[in-house]
This record gives structure tokens, C-alpha cells and sequence, in this order.
């Protein structure tokens, strides 16, 4: 753009600001001359009026405004109750050799007194080249733990008298790189402290990653790399910028210049090119510098930040086992109650009409699923309960009946359509319903809640799949032979 027309812009600029503020000046006068026109008890609530709003835009901006309080680190179960945990799922013969084997890292790295470093980043990052620049001559090792799949690439070398191992960990953000990703994860909780690298301003993904690291509270920098791809003044407006995104999460952040190798085209004089491949040189003084602050307190310091990190990725991993054992006990509960319902319901007359007789298999299954998911509940609350599905059953018991016939035609080899073979597979369906709706609100809710468990049911029964009838229909074949 030429210098004239920027001068022009300018000018055309101000005058637009110019008339805007005297419009606004007129504006303001015309509705103070109103003003005074009113009488004088309508102009005191007027201006009372006036004065509150003031005060609450104000307040409204010095909370917006107000420093934000940092972010209180992840707080972890103690490691008594988790052992608890990893015991009672080993005794339902689940696998629970990956915890275990999480626990043993976590005593050997404590006893090894070594300080333990993760660098963390997205791919083409450069975390392997910052490796390499950060501990050169470092002997590489492969440490696998605990004789699973899961391997993770560490370097052991020592700085200033303390020895390190700096892992190597995969890139987040690979594509079909999830169990990578969480292996990554895992090894960043298993460090004293985690460097996190990026080549630029961060992305959404890389601010959820800092900030999820930096809920651990253990010590985190974040490295800008590539630092000699910019002049001076770039250098600094990135670092100023990246810093505002990270938020004050990370305890430092430096710009650093991996090294690694660069490839490109050189134009010969007689008119031929050829490719060129040199070494760029590594700069990474200014992270040894901000590592050495922050480490200096060495491992046994570190030592409590590290194991509650860990433990934390334990508790939740341990949860994760324990939700999907509930979820494969709860459907084998609903089934075995299902089945018996099956055999009792030859002698019913309509669906729900003799809920009193099945009354006993639903309270035993109500109690099944709340022992299950840790919820007590009492007589009062099962009665309760029982209650309100029998009032979803006398409101639904023509949708049951259609959806159990249009399914036993569907599925042939039941037997006829009339008598207790057809109630059989109604009480398959409500009672395969029923369970459910009553472990997935026990599941989410840990309470006993009615009205979520009667509106899981509705929709249950009134949306059978094709899958889950074939499963009742294979159910009730099977209970009625056996029977």
C-alpha cells in the first residue's frame, strides 16, 4: 500500500471518528436536556437507576478483569485405598498385572534416585533432535516394564553429579496413534518433570495437553523450538504470544533451537543444482538453564508430585477397569434374572399383571445391582421403585405384547404365538429392560434414582433392536428347553 493512500485511510479515519463522537456528544446533550425536563422524583429514580447499572458494569469488569487463581493441582487417592481397589478386581479375576506392575515402577524409580524427564510434544516437533542436543552421548536404552507390550525409549546420562534418564515418548495428535498417545501419557506421569515442545503458537490440542500436564503441579516448561527460523523481533512477539495462550500453566518458557539436519537445493554456477544436506546448529542452553532452577531441589524433593501424579493416572485407570467389570457382572445379573423370569412367567396371564409373583426375582435383582455398584438402598426404596415400574407396565403392556409378537415372528422356532411361550419373551424383554435402565442409573447417578431408572425403562421397552430381541428370543428358547 503507497504512502498516500495509507494518509488518505488515516484521514478518512478520523474524520469518521470526529463525527461519531460529536453525534455522540448531540445524542448525550438532547438526553440530558429530557432529562432535566422530568419532574424531579421521577429524575431521582431515574438517576438511582442509572447509578445501579453503572455499579454493576463496573463490578461485572473487575471480576472479569480480576487475577485468575491457579489451577489446583490433580489430588490422587492415597495408595492404600488403590491397592484396596487393584486387590478386590484381581479377586473378581480381572487383569490387573498392568496396575501392579505400575505400582512396582513406582517403588523402583522412587529407590533408583534417579530424576526422571519426559519430553512431551505433537509430532515434527523436533523431540527426538532436542533429545539428542540435551544429552549427547547418552547410552539409549529400552525399558519395558513389567513384561508388557508397552515400551518407551530412555537415555540415561548424568548433569552436574545427578544422574537423569530423559524419555523418549511418542507424539500426540499421530493418526490411530490413541495407544501411543496414552503410553506417552503415562511415561509424562511417571516423570519428575516433563518438557513440553511445540514448533510455533500453540493449537487447541497442544493448550489441552499443557493444561492437562500442568494439573499434575509437577515442574513444566515449555520449549518453542525452531527458534533460528525467526529474526529477533519475531523471536520475541512468538514467545510473547505463546506465553499469553499457555495461561501461566507452565513454570517457564524458552525458546530453543533443536539442531537436526537440513535439506535444500543449491544452484550451481554452470547452471546445475544439487541437494544439500547440512547439520544446523543446536541451541538449548536456555532450557538446561530453566531445568537446572527447577530440578534443583533433585529427585527425593520431587519425589511426592511425581508418585501423586502417578497414582492419579492409576486412579483413574483402575476406575476405567472397574467400570467395565461392573458393566460385564451387570449384564450377566440382568440375564440370569431374565432367565428365571423366563421359567416363572409360563403361568402369567398378561405381562405385569403378576408382578407380586415376579416381585421376588425383581428385588433380588434391584439388590444385585446395588451391591454391585457400591449404592445401599433399603426395603422402602426397592418397594418404591417396584411400584412405579409396575405403573410402566400397566400403561405399556400393549407395546410389550406387540413388540414380543412381532418378534417371535421375526424369529421363528419358539413355538406358537399364543400361551406362555409369548408372555415368556414379554417378561424377557421387561425384565431385560428393567435391569438396564437400573444398572446404567446406578452406573452414572450412584444413587438409587427412580424416576431416571422409570424413564430408561420407557425407553427401553418402547425401542427393542433387532440384536438385543434375537439375544431374548435365543434366551427364552434356551430357558424354556432347559426347563
Amino acid at each position: 500500500m503507497s504512502s498516500r493512500l495509507r494518509l488518505l485511510l488515516a484521514a478518512v479515519g478520523l474524520l469518521a471518528f470526529v463525527w461519531l463522537l460529536l453525534a455522540a456528544l448531540d445524542r448525550a446533550l438532547a438526553l440530558a436536556q429530557r432529562f432535566m425536563g422530568l419532574p424531579a422524583g421521577m429524575r431521582w429514580l431515574l438517576g438511582l437507576v442509572l447509578l445501579l447499572l453503572a455499579l454493576a458494569g463496573v463490578a461485572f469488569g473487575v471480576w472479569w478483569l480480576r487475577p485468575r487463581k491457579p489451577r489446583a493441582p490433580v489430588t490422587a487417592p492415597d495408595r492404600a485405598s488403590l491397592e484396596a481397589r487393584i486387590e478386590k478386581l484381581r479377586e473378581a479375576e480381572t487383569d490387573v498385572e498392568e496396575l501392579r506392575n505400575e505400582l512396582g515402577e513406582l517403588d523402583r524409580r522412587r529407590a533408583s534416585a534417579r530424576m526422571y524427564l519426559a519430553v512431551f510434544g505433537e509430532i515434527s516437533t523436533g523431540k527426538s533432535t532436542l533429545i539428542a542436543a540435551l544429552v549427547p552421548g547418552a547410552t539409549p536404552a529400552r525399558d519395558a516394564r513389567g513384561g508388557t507390550t508397552r515400551e518407551v525409549a530412555t537415555y540415561d546420562t548424568t548433569v552436574d553429579g545427578q544422574d537423569w534418564t530423559v524419555a523418549d515418548v511418542p507424539g500426540s495428535s499421530e493418526a490411530d496413534g490413541e495407544a501411543r498417545e496414552r503410553m506417552a501419557r503415562e511415561e509424562a506421569l511417571r516423570a519428575h518433570a516433563v518438557v513440553y515442545v511445540c514448533a510455533g503458537d500453540l493449537t487447541r490440542t497442544q493448550g489441552e495437553e499443557l493444561r492437562w500436564l500442568g494439573d499434575f503441579g509437577k515442574p513444566l516448561v515449555l520449549a518453542v523450538n525452531k527458534a533460528d527460523q525467526w529474526h529477533a523481533d519475531e523471536l520475541d512477539r512468538i514467545l510473547d504470544h505463546v506465553r499469553e495462550q499457555a495461561g501461566g500453566i507452565p513454570d517457564a518458557v524458552v525458546a530453543i533451537s533443536a539442531g537436526g539436519e537440513e535439506r535444500f537445493t543449491r544452484h550451481l554456477a554452470d547452471g546445475s543444482t544439487e541437494d544439500v544436506t547440512r547439520r544446523r546448529a543446536a541451541n538449548v542452553r536456555p532450557l538446561r538453564d530453566a531445568l537446572d532452577r527447577l530440578l534443583a531441589p533433585g529427585a527425593a524433593a520431587l519425589e511426592t508430585q511425581r508418585e501423586n501424579a502417578v497414582l492419579a493416572g492409576l486412579h483413574e485407570r483402575t476406575g476405567e477397569r472397574e467400570r467395565a467389570y461392573r458393566d460385564e457382572e451387570a449384564q450377566r445379573i440382568v440375564r440370569r434374572y431374565a432367565r428365571r423370569a423366563i421359567v416363572g412367567a409360563m403361568a402369567a396371564v398378561a405381562p405385569g399383571s403378576d408382578l407380586v409373583i415376579q416381585g421376588a426375582l425383581a428385588t433380588g435383582m434391584v439388590r444385585a445391582l446395588a451391591s454391585l455398584h457400591d449404592v445401599r438402598v433399603t426395603d422402602v426404596e426397592i418397594d418404591s421403585l417396584l411400584r412405579q415400574v409396575r405403573m410402566t407396565l400397566r400403561t405399556g403392556t400393549s407395546v410389550v405384547l406387540a413388540i414380543a409378537g412381532n418378534a417371535l415372528k421375526a424369529f421363528p422356532g419358539l413355538g406358537t404365538l399364543g400361551g406362555g411361550v409369548l408372555h415368556a419373551f414379554a417378561y424377557a424383554l421387561i425384565f431385560d429392560s428393567f435391569g438396564r435402565a437400573l444398572a446404567a442409573t446406578l452406573a452414572e447417578r450412584h444413587a438409587l434414582d427412580q424416576d431416571d431408572a422409570s424413564a430408561r425403562m420407557r425407553e427401553l421397552l418402547g425401542d427393542a433392536g433387532t440384536a438385543r430381541l434375537r439375544q431374548l428370543a435365543e434366551l427364552t428358547g434356551e430357558a424354556l428347553r432347559n426347563r
